[in-house]
């Protein structure tokens, strides 16, 4: 049924639906960094979503920060 579903929707709306997917996934990526580093900053979070999302090698060229090393 969700499948016949997904298929009646027009591309736009398939689109769309992964874009909310995909802002609820970052939330709840965010939260579960909020509950795991409670004294985190608002930019060191950031940085972490990014380290969870994002090639390791990637996030050291953006930000200049090794999420493979603890202790940020």
């Amino acid at each position: 049924m969700v499948i016949a579903r997904l298929r009646e929707l027009a591309p736009w709306q398939k689109l769309q639906q992964v874009v909310e997917m995909n802002a609820a996934l970052r939330q709840l990526s965010l939260a579960g960094l909020k509950n795991r580093y409670p004294d985190a900053s608002a930019e060191e979070l950031q940085r972490r979503l990014a380290a969870v999302w994002l090639e390791p090698e990637l996030v050291r060229r953006a930000y200049g920060w090794d999420p493979d090393v603890e202790g940020y």
